[in-house]
């Protein structure tokens, strides 16, 4: 007999997959279209007149870091209104008084968030391949990268869905918090050449650790403006620190019991 928790797992996963793909003109296409207007405009107008940054055209280096901000995005961007949609439905009531365990309802949603990530990050990936010659040198740390950066991004969009009390609440975060992180997080730039000051500042933002790691996995070694085991480190971390932030926000109800 299955397992009823992964039964009950896999059901919310493919509803939220389902969702995703029903409304495929909103979670996908403009992603795809914003990005390759990055290409365009940073890529090739001004990346011409820039030249190289850390060794590699400018094209080239600021690939990984665009798939990355796509999947943070939209890995965010999903779990927080789709969840919130559920509490402002009124039927997420039905899956806390549900038989199911909490993290069979975390990981659920976290999955469809994953899955998105993962769904524009390939089509970012795909565009990009028009406009240079993308390379794969260390696939494990491609692939491992942007899951668990998927993965970060989906608990804290669920974090902000259960404290968000309106739909507003759901584009603060996104706007006055992980948009200045990511711009800041090395996407269009090495840290080398920033003032000391603001190269320490940026070893403080997560999305920088992110970024390298995926630099890392899709230019090689010469990309990376940190430590390996560094990136990884943290991305664990974030992970753990935010599972357990969100288990304790399900079992004590915050947000979704009043």
């Amino acid at each position: 007999m299955s397992n009823p928790n992964l039964v009950a797992l896999g059901t919310i996963a493919r509803r939220e997959v389902s969702r995703i793909l029903r409304i495929w003109a909103q979670t996908l296409v403009p992603p795809a279209i914003t990005m390759t207007l990055y290409f365009l405009i940073f890529g090739t107008l001004i990346g011409s007149r820039i030249g190289q940054m850390g060794g590699f055209s400018y094209m080239d280096f600021i690939v990984p870091g665009l798939v990355m901000m796509a999947v943070i995005q939209n890995a965010y961007g999903n779990i927080s209104s789709s969840f919130f949609g559920a509490k402002f439905g009124r039927h997420v009531e039905e899956l806390l008084v549900s038989p199911m365990p909490n993290w069979v309802i975390l990981g659920g949603y976290v999955a469809g968030g994953v899955l998105r990530g993962l769904m524009v990050g390939a089509i970012v990936l795909i565009i990009a391949m028009f406009f240079t010659h993308v390379r794969v040198p260390h696939p494990l740390v491609t692939f491992s990268t942007v899951l668990l950066g998927a993965t970060i991004f989906s608990l804290a969009g669920f974090v902000n869905a259960v404290y968000a009390k309106k739909f507003d609440d759901i584009a603060l975060i996104p706007t006055f918090i992980l948009t200045p992180l990511t711009y800041l997080g090395g996407v269009f730039y090495s840290v080398h050449v920033l003032p000391p000051w603001a190269e320490a500042a940026t070893h403080a933002n997560p999305i920088f650790y992110m970024v390298n790691a995926f630099r890392y996995g899709l230019l090689g070694e010469k990309a990376i403006d940190l430590p390996l085991w560094a990136a990884y480190a943290v991305m664990l971390g974030f992970v753990a620190a935010l599972t357990w932030l969100g288990l304790r926000l399900l079992t004590k109800g915050v947000g979704l019991r009043s």
